[in-house]
């Protein structure tokens, strides 16, 4: 008998459960375009889940501050580029959990606007009383985390490490928790055939829907949109690998091997650098539906949203959501590209 996700540490943090708008102006927006046979269109406002501008990591933190606590940890230790979401909420976590928290970014994205270096997440992460420590893209990680853990320990502190983006089996526990939502959602509404559609990165949000699929038996597709790596293939059989290892945690079958949906034609030159789909895809969301979405992760993942909807990709589902996983405090660090022209 599968494992019940309350018999995990868990820690309150989100405001649940998050709407699931649909999203009828872009529909017949893209029909104007030419796309023939939309299904209904909806969005999942995991932006509203509430934890300093909200966000996806949010529910992966429950399962992982849960942890931290019951471990009797009082430093949340985490990673992440400069204008990381995760960071950000990492650091309003530890805030509520009464913990402290470092955040050890590394200046990976070769994006050199000045907000860049200043504004959005990282203003926040200071705002939210994060100890920032900014390291060179090349530096080495292992040295740098090893050192940083003795440095707590030699001051009687207790570190918890919360790897890029949440993604552990502990943390995708809960985007197998969302699936379940979700999945209730759509019923609700009578939508049996249905897909949900999100950007996908460090693969803690997707392995832990493809988890939650597995559990529940029945439910949406899960489809993911690679805004992170280039070796699409490798990305796939990582993400595979965790949703095994969260399945494995729930007792539950894992999926099949192969059978992670991931499109790779949407990231651009690299991870963090903007597209001009990206941009025209933000701009025509919150122009149609008043939605933000966010430069990195969903305006990319928006983008190939809006291309496979065109190409018919979805023609034979009677509902195509989109996961808004947040982020759009990120759209103040590239104010640059929204302004340009």
């Amino acid at each position: 008998m599968a494992k019940a996700l309350d018999e995990f540490p868990h820690l309150p943090l989100a405001h649940l459960p998050t709407p699931l708008a649909e999203m009828r102006h872009l529909r017949d927006e893209l029909r104007a375009r030419g796309a023939r046979n939309v299904p209904r269109l909806f969005i999942k406002r995991d932006d509203c889940t509430g934890l300093a501008t909200g966000g996806n990591k949010t529910r992966k933190l429950e399962y992982l501050l849960g942890e931290a606590l019951e471990e009797g940890c009082d430093t949340i230790v985490t990673t992440g580029a400069l204008q990381s979401n995760h960071a950000r909420q990492t650091a309003a976590a530890a805030a509520v959990a009464g913990l402290s928290c470092i955040l050890v970014l590394f200046d990976t994205v070769p994006y050199k606007a000045a907000a860049y270096r200043r504004s959005g997440n990282l203003l926040l992460d200071r705002i939210l009383g994060a100890e920032v420590r900014v390291e060179d893209a090349d530096a080495d990680a292992v040295k740098i985390f090893g050192a940083l853990f003795e440095e707590i320990k030699a001051k009687g502190g207790k570190p918890y490490f919360v790897p890029v983006g949440g993604s552990s089996a502990t943390g995708s526990l809960g985007y197998a928790n969302a699936y379940l939502e979700l999945a209730d959602q759509l019923d609700a509404l009578g939508l049996d055939q249905s897909v949900l559609v999100h950007a996908s990165s460090s693969g803690g949000t997707q392995a832990g829907l493809v988890a939650g699929a597995q559990l529940r038996g029945a439910g949406p597709a899960i489809a993911g949109i690679n805004v992170y790596r280039k070796d699409n293939a490798a990305m796939a059989e990582s993400i595979h690998a965790l949703a095994s290892k969260t399945a494995a945690l729930l007792e539950t079958p894992s999926p099949a091997q192969g059978s992670i949906d991931l499109d790779g034609e949407f990231l651009g030159e690299a991870y963090g650098l903007p597209t001009q789909e990206m941009k025209d895809a933000v701009e025509l969301v919150a122009r149609m539906e008043g939605v933000l979405l966010d430069p990195v992760y969903t305006g990319k993942g928006m983008a190939g949203f809006i291309r496979q909807i065109m190409a018919g990709k979805y023609a034979q589902k009677e509902a195509a959501v989109f996961l808004h996983t947040g982020g759009s405090s990120g759209l103040f660090a590239y104010e640059e590209e929204f302004t340009a022209g």
